[in-house]
């Protein structure tokens, strides 16, 4: 048999599947489960990392004949997800739990964890790939080949030491390849519907969350348009988010927008749909990944949000970790706390936190 490797089960059937393909592979997988939410922080069972979910990846390990594990990192995604999500929130703007999880909690989880049981690599079920890059002696983080399922945004956090050690199996295997791998093993987690919730907000209500885990309290203020002016009321500036037009209980004779959000005055700035657009975003604690940090402008595509198309955009890094992305359409609805992801073809250039747009 060859290296071992940790492998990061989530009860899924994309990291069954990984656990599959590394053993074919000729490697060693033993698998892992992070519990990471507490039913007690959420009020109920989370939509991963349930009981249920634990006790399908100890299923499939069972069946596949390889060691299972459960570590408990509830207390670190606690403090590093769920009490920054809230803050971001607090602080008016929109935050990527996904990502914030990778960065501190997730991949660390595992490096420590391989270290304790003195194995070499690292596994997830993650769509994307890793490739080493010899004319640049350096780690690439590459799309998936599914791209429609395609996850390489949510790992632009990831550093090179990380991805010289990471796995990504299911990366080169379309989600139908993937099923059907699983299908043939006899995995119990075959057909299993793909969790699309925020793992600690599994029913989608963020409010209530906000309210009961971390003890916020909307403050109402005033919806304004771009001159100052008292449009209506609104109902605290947790509640909305850049581009949002359901839910604003503002009449007028045109449809409004959520165009930003100012947490000083308390106000939220309604406008019209050509009020959202920007060409210049910064994003801060930028991650160069697959190219070292540049000192000057590096042409590329960009998006801020995982569900957008990719745009034309040219990198300008600025002092402090920060990066300055020029597009060449104005983009839609940009939301501070959201990512910037940059890529080169399929190579994923870096990224980082949103924090202002214009």
């Amino acid at each position: 048999m060859g290296d071992r490797v940790l492998l990061g089960m989530s009860g899924g059937v994309d990291s069954a599947a990984a656990a599959v393909l590394l053993r074919q592979a000729g490697c060693e997988p033993v698998g892992c489960t992070l519990r990471l939410v507490s039913s007690a922080d959420i009020g109920r069972e989370g939509s991963c990392c349930s009981l249920e979910d634990v006790e399908d990846a100890r299923a499939v390990a069972a069946r596949l004949g390889i060691d299972f594990f459960v570590f408990n990192f509830k207390d670190l995604f606690r403090r590093q997800v769920m009490d920054h999500f809230v803050a971001e929130y607090q602080a008016g703007r929109t935050p990527n739990p996904c990502v914030q999880c990778n960065r501190y909690v997730k991949f660390a989880a595992l490096l420590r964890r391989a270290d304790d049981l003195n194995i070499p690599y690292i596994a997830t079920g993650h769509y994307a790939r890793v490739a080493w890059d010899q004319a640049r002696g350096r780690w690439q983080l590459l799309r998936g080949a599914d791209r429609r399922k395609d996850q390489s945004y949510f790992l632009y956090p990831l550093t090179q030491d990380v991805l010289g050690r990471l796995r990504l199996p299911v990366g080169d295997y379309t989600k139908d390849q993937i099923r059907g791998l699983a299908e043939a093993e006899g995995l119990v987690n075959a057909r299993k519907r793909d969790s699309q919730d925020i793992c600690f907000v599994p029913d989608g209500d963020y409010m209530e969350f906000l309210t009961r885990f971390g003890g916020v309290e909307p403050r109402p203020g005033d919806f304004v348009d771009a001159s100052g002016r008292v449009l209506g009321r609104h109902q605290g500036l947790e509640r909305y988010t850049a581009g949002q037009r359901r839910g604003l209980g503002v009449s007028a004779d045109r449809p409004l927008y959520v165009v930003r959000k100012d947490l000083e005055k308390n106000t939220v700035v309604l406008g019209d749909e050509a009020d959202l657009y920007s060409t210049a975003v910064w994003a801060e604690d930028f991650n160069w990944v697959s190219l070292p940090p540049q000192a000057g402008p590096v042409a590329v595509t960009a998006k801020t949000r995982y569900s957008q198309r990719e745009a034309e955009a040219v990198l300008y890094p600025e002092d402090n970790g920060c990066v300055r992305v020029e597009f060449r359409l104005p983009q839609r609805a940009v939301a501070p706390g959201q990512s910037l992801v940059a890529y080169l073809g399929e190579a994923v250039v870096g990224g980082g936190v949103i924090c202002r747009a214009e």
